[in-house]
């Protein structure tokens, strides 16, 4: 199995737009032909059907018809109901003088957001959020790998088929009615779509917020600069996607031709794993690069793609974190680390993240 990892900020940016790197499996010649190890943890994540697995028109149709259901209008329309869940949330955190921000805020509010924009009652939530913490976990047995996609799967066909049965005003019953002239999404496309769009929807987000509060209460002087009104919260969201990105190496993308990068020569169905993590600190993009700095200049990033697989859900994953870290801080301004508790991260290749981040109040 041959896979280079792009690590680098200017030539991850080429890799993305190249339209000779594709994203279907089957480019992939250790999968074409048969050399994948039974037991590769990824398996069941790269081989996803929908819009990240594929290319060029295939692409364009899937991205066209979800983009018709997840429209910048519909992302816009949820800004109050985000508001209402994060006070929820924060209110019931106020008696508490210590607890974990991962699990106790920054998961259930983009879980929330998603599932009911999905659809999707509590108690599926939270077993996609579960199944969904497996699909990307690296140290997942192949046979739970294999339960987990299988028990995704099940879940997500039996919402399209309530959903079908009785269709209700959310994201799931509008992808169901997308079309194009006589094109729709197929019955595994639309489940698969659903799929990448519920990890997607709040495991980056998850991400990030934590990723923020924890870059935030290390540098005092930084979450200062906000508190004073010197810096913007959307400042604070730019700077955590590139000082922190929520998604660590993103597997993976392939050679459909001999083709050379950054000076490497990577053959026809090689694989080629983008490292957001290690563009967001390329030295040569970004000066200090490893300091988390409001102030910086140059704010772009690779953190939420490029090109034509640009993440559909940017908008709301930037609503959500700035709405979420602007009233957690307006809730509890004295917020702090908890002493003694290890910060340890999260076994994934993919997601990049803390197991828990416990503060007080």
């Amino acid at each position: 199995m041959v896979v280079w990892a792009v690590t680098h900020h200017e030539t991850l940016q080429q890799v993305l737009a190249d339209p000779r790197i594709g994203k279907n499996p089957q480019l992939w010649s250790t999968m074409r032909e048969g050399r994948l190890p039974a037991d590769w943890p990824l398996l069941a994540f790269v081989t996803v059907p929908g819009m990240v697995t594929s290319d060029g028109e295939d692409h364009r149709r899937l991205r066209g018809l979800v983009s018709q259901a997840f429209t910048p209008r519909r992302i816009a329309g949820l800004q109050p109901r985000i508001a209402e869940l994060t006070a929820e949330l924060l209110a019931s955190l106020a008696e508490e003088g210590e607890f974990d921000l991962r699990e106790r805020f920054a998961y259930p509010l983009p879980m929330r957001v998603i599932g009911e924009l999905l659809g999707l009652d509590l108690d599926q939530q939270h077993e996609l959020h579960v199944l969904s913490d497996t699909l990307v976990s690296s140290s997942a047995t192949p046979e739970a790998a294999a339960a987990t996609r299988e028990g995704l799967y099940a879940l997500l066909g039996s919402v399209v088929a309530a959903k079908r049965a009785d269709p209700q005003d959310d994201l799931t019953t509008a992808l169901i009615a997308a079309r194009e002239a006589d094109d729709r999404l197929s019955e595994h496309e639309l489940v698969g779509t659903m799929l990448q769009l519920l990890v997607a929807g709040h495991e980056t987000t998850l991400n990030l917020i934590t990723s923020a509060v924890r870059a935030l209460l290390t540098h005092p002087e930084q979450l200062q600069l906000v508190l004073d009104g010197k810096a913007d919260w959307s400042a604070v969201v730019e700077e955590t996607l590139r000082y922190d990105s929520p998604v660590g190496q993103f597997p993976l993308r392939y050679a459909m031709e001999d083709i050379e990068v950054g000076g490497v020569l990577i053959r026809a169905g090689e694989g080629i794993v983008a490292s957001f993590a290690s563009a967001g600190r390329d030295e040569r993009q970004y000066p200090a690069a490893g300091s988390f700095d409001l102030t910086r200049a140059d704010t772009r990033h690779l953190s939420l793609g490029h090109g034509p697989h640009f993440c559909l859900g940017a908008g709301l994953a930037r609503l959500e974190a700035e709405t979420a870290l602007r009233e957690l801080f307006a809730r509890f301004p004295g917020l702090s680390l908890a002493p003694g508790r290890p910060v340890e991260p999260i076994a994934s290749f993919l997601s990049n993240g803390v197991r828990a981040l416990y503060v007080r109040t």
